[in-house]
């Protein structure tokens, strides 16, 4: 068991250990598009890259439906795990909308063994997300 310090520390070396292995700039919050960002998730259970649309209901709707007649491009040819869901709640009860790519193998952000599968996980599949954004970006604007 670890106390909140030593897990605090623990995800500070994972994700300064990432920025150091996979040293580049990530689109993440900067897509331009209000409420939509991308985001990297990593706790003692699961890891996932996501696309999340957390505007107000009106423009999560409408980003929302462009991302869904984009479904079958993102699925075909970027990312054929992505998970679409229309109503996703946020630990702290926050509703949003998330299109994301969970790690199927089980680890731990305590657990370093599991970093590196981790860090390879979030290199390749954000990678494919940004490739799609950058690619569709002028439709999900629209």
């Amino acid at each position: 068991m670890f106390s909140k310090e030593e897990s605090r520390l623990l995800k500070q070396e994972f994700w300064t250990s990432f920025g150091k292995s996979f040293p580049r700039k990530w689109l993440l919050y900067d897509t331009k598009i209000k409420g939509l960002s991308f985001k990297f998730h990593f706790d003692t259970k699961i890891a996932l890259v996501a696309l999340d649309l957390e505007d107000d209901l009106e423009e999560r709707i409408n980003h929302w439906g462009k991302l869904l007649a984009l479904k079958s491009i993102l699925l075909d040819e970027f990312l054929p795990e992505a998970i679409f869901e229309e109503e996703y709640f946020l630990e702290n009860g926050k509703e949003i909308s998330r299109i994301y790519v969970l790690l199927d193998t089980p680890v731990s952000i305590h657990n370093k063994k599991s970093w590196r599968i981790v860090m390879e996980f979030f290199n390749e599949y954000m990678s494919k997300f940004e490739s799609f954004f950058e690619e569709y970006q002028d439709i999900i604007k629209g």
